[in-house]
């Protein structure tokens, strides 16, 4: 019997916006699938085809589905008794730390990218970095909070962001000691990163599982921001941000970051796909963090390295069902 395709997206956190512009990349590769939106209240709506595309101004504007909806529990056991399989085309939160593929799992519903277990460890940047170092993985030293002001006084800049947030949200830099009242003050609502500011180059690379076997690492790309730091405003909103892909980094570096995002894939035991992001420094690669649900709007950054790679989008998301369903039934 074949399933049900049904692609997943919204979501209750702040990257619920990217996640609209994922899906409509995602609903253009596969048009026949239907369409199911999380929304905020935890209530899951399906939506028609040009409500989804209609949508003019998804990283700026809140999607509304003009739907009924059910909670979102029901609608995961909707998806079991239909023998649904679900493209996850979210980002973030309940979405990305494992709290909804563990529901899936629990239920037997076959889904896109990492399970639960890898997805959780991921999600947590400090986590994730000290088991990409146990891989072999360079990664920057953490700061704890009460020592920023030495650090600060040992480094000359810091940079502090969400322990567990994604899209670039959150990012503090310390470049004087009055930017450290505003990492305290985002430290009392949440957990926050703190490292040294390392100068480079921003690289990102996907990590590709297909269903032959092959594990391998895509291009990397090369971010150059249009103003300053590759934030929320430049990932999604401005026109002057390069990604350049493959990056114009030397044949060795490409090779190092190349095989530190299988590493790091590895070592966080992601399925699927992946994207690790570094900066490139003076001394080599070092490690960011990992996205086990990296964008896949039309402007991001994974999609593109598919196609330098010549692997067609609507080919990659049907790859990766067939993984999801193989998965599900082993």
């Amino acid at each position: 019997m074949v399933k049900r395709i049904t692609i997943l997206f919204g979501g209750t956190n702040k990257e619920r916006l990217v996640s609209v512009a994922s899906a409509q990349a995602l609903h253009r590769a596969l048009p026949d699938a239907e369409l199911w939106f999380w929304d905020v209240a935890d209530t899951v709506h399906e939506v028609t085809s040009p409500t989804l595309l209609g949508h003019s101004r998804p990283f700026e504007d809140d999607f509304k589905p003009g739907s009924r909806g059910i909670a979102l529990e029901a609608a995961l056991d909707k998806a079991k008794a239909e023998d649904r399989v679900l493209v996850l085309g979210l980002h973030g939160g309940r979405a990305e730390n494992g709290e909804l593929q563990a529901m899936c799992e629990m239920r037997g519903i076959p889904f896109t990218g990492s399970g639960s277990a890898s997805s959780h460890l991921a999600f947590d940047k400090v986590a994730a970095k000290r088991f990409a170092a146990i891989a072999g993985v360079k990664a920057p030293a953490g700061i704890a909070l009460e020592h920023i002001d030495a650090a600060l006084a040992e480094h000359g800049r810091l940079i502090a962001k969400p322990a567990r947030d994604g899209s670039s949200y959150g990012l503090i830099f310390v470049n004087v000691r009055q930017d450290l009242v505003a990492v305290r003050n985002a430290a009392r609502t949440e957990d926050y990163l703190i490292e040294p500011f390392i100068a480079g180059v921003e690289a990102t690379c996907g990590v590709l599982e297909q269903s032959d076997g092959a594990v391998f690492s895509l291009p990397p790309i090369e971010i150059v921001p249009g103003e300053g730091a590759f934030d929320y405003t430049a990932k999604y909103l401005l026109k002057s941000t390069q990604e350049i892909c493959p990056g114009r980094f030397s044949p060795e570096i490409t090779a190092e970051i190349m095989a530190q995002a299988a590493k790091a894939h590895r070592a966080l035991s992601c399925s699927g796909y992946s994207r690790t992001d570094f900066i490139v420094s003076a001394k080599g690669p070092v490690y960011l963090e990992t996205n086990t649900l990296p964008g896949l709007t039309a402007a991001s950054l994974y999609p593109k390295a598919l196609k330098e790679q010549g692997i067609g989008f609507a080919d990659f998301l049907r790859d990766q069902i067939t993984l999801a369903i193989r998965r599900t039934s082993s």
